[in-house]
């Protein structure tokens, strides 16, 4: 018999699992149900939680990263960095999943954290970075990236405010001289899956910020800032930012990051472009994707609902293990799925991803028979 190629694919199992652990549980499944595969694991992400795991696991070096939360507390963050390139989360220097259990304080909550870890990026030589921008904790505009960066945020009376959604009405102009001038030589792409624009009612106030637990008012108090910030960052760079599709992403934090330069793009076919997705799929006989819930936004390209388009594409069966599906037979076979499994349910979540693999695996097999490539 001849070695099938399988490419696993998951996104992650938010809450449970990062892409990569979901990537290393489905190859043990794997290896139950057909112990001579060939196995290639490239976990994926859509500029969320995980993403910096994803491209550690595509053979990016894992660099520790000293960075503050959303609160300005300290804490070691990991960025991904290959050659001249790096790759930096907000989900994991200061987005919700490191609050934890702690409360919200949406007012408070801020990104210097991320703009610590665009900073250990640069240190590393960096010459393109990649900032995956889905997961945040806060609504400041991106204030607290610039202040990190090295930025001053001024009141009327020119004095030093703090970088948060609180205070962001207050700033009346922006000093970048302080600017880490190594930016000034640095590729910035920011990935984000939203086109919000930056306030108002589709903006990020609005929209995302009661997830992150603010009230009306405070959403109130949120939006009006943000409108001053679009002010503020026009009036120092140029740059029309406040109805820039995109801007609105993590709490308007995409709208700084273009007012530098950078790009604004869709995280997860970006991602699966520089993880050279499509070329790992055309060279597999099946393709395994998965994540937490499989449901409407799967359907339309989001998390591994992109995996499961590409395996479309270029004619290669696509089985998806997720916790919890929510979409009917029919739904499931439209959207292109050659079978599908559930792992939710009691049980430690590795072990029940590894057995609904080993399950879907068999069951694609028993009714199938895989020409290998």
């Amino acid at each position: 018999m001849q070695t099938i190629h399988v490419v696993l694919a998951p996104n992650a199992f938010k809450g449970t699992l990062t892409s990569l652990e979901a990537a290393h549980a489905m190859a043990t499944g794997v290896r139950t149900a057909l112990p001579g595969a060939a196995i290639r694991l490239l976990p994926i992400a859509d500029g969320g939680d995980g993403s910096v795991d994803a491209f550690i696991g595509a053979g990016y070096r894992a660099v520790g990263a000293p960075v503050r939360d959303a609160l300005g507390r300290r804490h070691l963050a990991t960025i991904a960095v290959r050659g001249d390139e790096a790759v930096v989360e907000i989900a994991n220097t200061c987005g919700l999943a490191i609050l934890g259990s702690q409360p919200r304080r949406p007012l408070d909550a801020c990104t210097l954290g991320l703009g610590d870890a665009i900073r250990s990026a640069l240190d590393t030589g960096a010459a393109r970075i990649v900032v995956c921008l889905g997961g945040s904790a806060s609504t400041d505009g991106g204030a607290g990236m610039l202040v990190a960066l090295g930025a001053r945020l001024l009141d009327a009376l020119g004095h030093e405010v703090e970088p948060t959604g609180r205070e962001l009405h207050r700033v009346r102009s922006l000093d970048l001289d302080g600017l880490d001038p190594r930016l000034s030589t640095c590729a910035l792409t920011v990935l984000a899956d939203v086109s919000n624009p930056l306030y108002g009612s589709s903006g990020a106030a609005q929209v995302f910020a009661a997830q992150k637990g603010a009230t009306p008012e405070e959403i109130a108090l949120l939006d009006s800032g943000l409108v001053t910030w679009a002010r503020v960052l026009h009036e120092e760079t140029g740059m029309q930012v406040a109805s820039l599709p995109g801007s609105g992403a993590a709490g308007g934090t995409a709208a700084a990051a273009a007012a530098l330069g950078a790009a604004i793009r869709p995280g997860s076919r970006t991602i699966a472009a520089m993880l050279n997705l499509e070329e790992a799929v055309a060279a597999s006989d099946v393709v395994l994707t998965g994540e937490g819930r499989l449901d409407e936004q799967t359907r339309h390209g989001k998390g591994s609902g992109h995996v499961i388009d590409v395996a479309r594409t270029a004619n290669v069966p696509v089985l998806a293990v997720c916790g919890r599906i929510d979409l009917t037979p029919a739904e499931l076979e439209d959207l292109g799925l050659a079978g599908w499994a559930e792992s939710g349910g009691a049980g430690a979540p590795a072990q029940a991803l590894e057995q609904a693999t080993a399950g879907a695996l068999r069951s694609w097999l028993a009714a199938s028979a895989p020409q290998s490539r």
